[in-house]
């Protein structure tokens, strides 16, 4: 979206950021990708400018494959729809197919863009370019990627537009925004009595994005697998460094501070307006905790791992409010509940989320991953805590998001 060239240092390979990458170059952004021998990526992308997709628009409607990237399938639209001139069709994998894109169509709708998908609900997403308007949008659930979406559209909208969110969430687009020079302004709002404290996120029109150079901090999501499994494996001490601690992130942290677990926080600074530093956590005793509605939105990628928790957990831990796990790459819900249960956990599906009986442990048995990443990495972590082991079938869609979850762990193990 910007101006000339922007490097990204320290960049994750894995299926969803390849696809991502794919993506901006069919738009026809260059893209020049150099490996580092940890794997990770330094790239150099040659920005097309914000209205450059409509402008060098070579194919009737390109066709943009987003794999498995649920977060790519919900912000590009937002950014395409403002063009004022062409048509993509965006679809991916069986997955990605039975996740609702409605929630993107319905704001960028109320802008002024025209959008369809499959049933009203599904990819294929066709997104054709149109002159926005701006819109206040209340989101109906606290979602990052449709707030995101809608911020993107604003950009290229007349006026102001703003989104308020009914709980905070992950802020990392309106870091970058206004690191790269857009005008983006951001309050505190109470959107019903003694109900938790929203935002108010506005976002005004711009001609040019000029992002700096950007140091990407390692994936807290990512490492709260590794970081779970010291806290339930007996002995077990583990050091995780270059972590993003970006407030809206952390989620995890404080539950996993309330469970008594043996967790340290040293802070090293920011770059690029995303803190960071070292994440240390040993084995020791936990105790059950509630999580509330409030709190999901901070932590919505490790509540599997929450319940994973709670079969070592002293006690029951409840979630609660936490419908949109269902909506993920499975519904997370009846898939973490079914398969911790198979491993032999006391665990109760609830509508909202599930409570979990603390027994000690794990006995083991199988897990099917049905594809979706975070569920196959929970199944290894379990594997690893459990009496009998786990047999994980489909480990291979870990590298959706971590492709070297394996052979980390098995570093761990061996260390």
């Amino acid at each position: 979206m910007g101006d000339g060239d922007t490097s990204v240092s320290g960049a994750l390979s894995s299926d969803d950021t390849d696809a991502t990458l794919r993506a901006v170059a069919t738009l026809g952004a260059d893209v020049a990708v150099e490996r580092r021998p940890d794997g990770a990526l330094d790239l150099t992308i040659g920005g097309i400018g914000l209205r450059g997709p409509g402008a060098r628009q070579r194919a009737a409607e390109p066709a943009i494959d987003v794999g498995n990237a649920g977060t790519l399938l919900r912000l590009l639209p937002g950014w395409l729809a403002g063009q004022g001139a062409g048509a993509w069709v965006l679809d991916g994998d069986e997955s990605i197919r039975r996740r609702p894109v409605d929630r993107v169509a319905e704001p960028l709708s109320m802008m002024g863009a025209t959008v369809s998908c499959r049933e009203g609900r599904f990819t294929p997403l066709r997104v054709e370019g149109a002159e926005l308007r701006a819109i206040e949008y209340r989101l109906p659930v606290a979602s990052a990627q449709v707030k995101s979406c809608v911020l993107l559209a604003g950009l290229l909208a007349a006026g102001d537009t703003a989104v308020v969110e009914p709980a905070p969430t992950r802020d990392h687009t309106e870091r970058m925004l206004a690191a790269a020079g857009a005008s983006v302004d951001v309050e505190e709002t109470t959107v019903a009595v003694r109900s938790p404290a929203g935002r108010r996120i506005v976002v005004r029109p711009t001609d040019r994005l000029e992002p700096g150079p950007i140091d990407v901090p390692g994936d807290l999501s990512s490492a709260a697998f590794h970081i779970v499994a010291a806290l339930v494996v007996p002995r077990s001490r583990i050091r995780v460094e270059g972590v993003g601690l970006n407030p809206t992130r952390i989620g995890l942290l404080g539950i996993l501070h309330r469970m008594g677990a043996g967790v340290e926080v040293e802070e090293q600074g920011a770059s690029g307006g995303e803190p960071r530093g070292v994440v240390l956590a040993r084995h020791g005793p936990l105790r059950g905790t509630r999580v509330t509605a409030a709190e999901v939105s901070l932590a919505i990628d490790e509540l599997p791992l929450v319940a994973l928790l709670g079969c070592f957990a002293d006690g029951d831990t409840v979630v609660e409010g936490a419908e949109e796990l269902r909506h993920k790459e499975s519904d997370r819900i009846a898939a973490v509940v079914g398969g911790l249960r198979g491993l032999g956990a006391e665990i109760e599906e609830r509508a909202d989320g599930f409570a979990v009986h603390g027994s000690g442990g794990l006995r083991g048995g199988t897990l099917d991953a049905d594809g979706d990443h975070r569920l196959a990495m929970l199944g290894a972590v379990a594997g690893v805590a459990s009496r009998e082991g786990v047999e994980v079938a489909g480990i291979d869609a870990a590298a959706v998001s971590y492709p070297r979850f394996e052979a980390d762990l098995d570093s761990l193990l061996a260390a």
